[in-house]
């Protein structure tokens, strides 16, 4: 089961780091970026049925 409860420590420096990963990027290049680390971070979870459960509630836009 996917967990969705807050879970990362230092939460928010981690939002900080996204927020500055993105500065002075095209909408493009942000777009690539957010694509890449779906793609890293998918990877290292691995478990199908979780990454299925987090499509579904991030399609959900009342989740």
């Amino acid at each position: 089961m996917l967990n969705t409860k807050p879970n990362i420590s230092g939460a928010d420096d981690f939002y900080a780091e996204l927020l500055a990963l993105h500065d002075g990027k095209t909408t493009e290049q942000s777009a690539d970026i957010n694509a890449r680390l779906i793609l890293l971070l998918a990877n290292h979870i691995g478990d199908r049925e979780i990454l299925r459960e987090a499509i579904a509630i991030a399609s959900d836009p009342s989740k």
